[in-house]
């Protein structure tokens, strides 16, 4: 079997990184939630012509809930496969996940009170 070409692959690897984040956003609530935040967050900078600047650091905080949640997702779904019973160490292993989406989200948070807060004063 000839081996495929760097863009064949590359092509290859871009359909199932899509594949992934439908797959996403069709089944897990967490992450449409976050979409929906994310919509509405879009539409607020849109509504309040935020700056360049401002656009970066929510576009970049947008981005890493958003792939937190995903690498969090598919944390579980691994833990879950591997251990299907109750484990301790498995569920050390998700609470932790849980957390680094719950850092990022709050951080977030605060990048969005910065750039909204002074603009509802």
């Amino acid at each position: 079997m000839p081996k495929e070409s760097f863009i064949t692959n590359r092509i290859r690897g871009v359909g199932y990184a899509l594949k992934g984040m439908f797959l996403l956003l069709r089944t897990e609530s967490s992450i449409q939630a976050q979409f929906c935040i994310a919509i509405i967050m879009t539409v607020a900078g849109f509504y309040f012509e935020i700056s360049k600047t401002e656009w970066i650091l929510q576009l970049f905080a947008i981005g890493m809930v958003m792939g937190i949640e995903g690498l969090n997702t598919a944390i579980e779904k691994v833990s879950d496969y591997i251990q299907p019973d109750l484990d301790p160490k498995i569920g050390f292993i998700k609470d932790i996940s849980a957390g680094a989406v719950m850092i990022v989200s709050i951080i977030a948070s605060i990048i969005g009170l910065i750039i909204y807060l002074p603009k509802f004063m």
